[in-house]
């Protein structure tokens, strides 16, 4: 590798990170301590701290670090918090979260990448992570509700059993948008029942795919 590993994230946090405005700083400290480049495929170990999203195979990508930590802020994460992940990819989001203190729920729809996501959060130690198989868009009704959800992916509308998954005075943010590959950025918040949406900007996500999805 021709990285330093703890300078790149350092680096990745001030530059890409603190500079556009993130300023929680559960949210920073966890980024300066996981390590991106073994969430990414070997070959573009070097790029992991890059400004940009890369590949993780199956069609997949790891999020933009600057991406991973805003919906991470938007989320208003506190230690002890159920969160459900969906979408779990290289699992890098996962352990972001994990490492904020939050248990986190994470479904992930293809087999390759939750077995590999499963085996690298065992293998460092991230026993407040459960991974499952399953299709995102449905949830995971019976852990529900979620102090939090966050999804990972992009589809044509918020999925109704996120919604009635997410606990009273819960916070969920997902992509949404009628274009694959183009989305907007939608903080949900529910207090007393009452439901709210607001637009946080522009974003491009995978697809989510699912019974409530593509």
């Amino acid at each position: 590798m021709r990285i330093d590993p703890k300078f790149s994230r350092t680096k990745m946090v001030e530059e890409q990170i603190v500079a556009r405005g993130v300023v929680d700083q559960n949210v920073l400290s966890a980024m300066r301590k996981v390590q991106r480049h073994l969430f990414v495929q070997g070959a573009l170990a070097d790029r992991a701290y890059a400004d940009s999203a890369l590949p993780i195979g199956e069609g997949q990508t790891i999020s933009q670090p600057f991406i991973v930590a805003y919906m991470s802020e938007l989320l208003q994460i506190q230690s002890g918090h159920k969160v459900l992940e969906i979408g779990t990819g290289s699992g890098y989001q996962a352990a972001v979260l994990g490492e904020m203190g939050a248990e986190v729920y994470s479904v992930e729809r293809i087999r390759k990448l939750f077995i590999a996501a499963r085996t690298l959060l065992f293998d460092l130690r991230f026993f407040n992570i459960r991974l499952k198989l399953d299709d995102g868009t449905m949830g995971w009704p019976d852990e529900a509700p979620f102090d939090r959800i966050i999804v990972t992916a992009g589809g044509p509308e918020i999925p109704q059993y996120l919604i009635d998954q997410l606990a009273d005075h819960g916070r969920m943010v997902i992509p949404v948008g009628n274009e694959k590959r183009r989305q907007q950025l939608i903080l949900v918040t529910k207090e007393d029942g009452k439901v709210t949406e607001t637009d946080m900007g522009g974003c491009a996500f995978v697809d989510l795919v699912g019974k409530q999805g593509w």
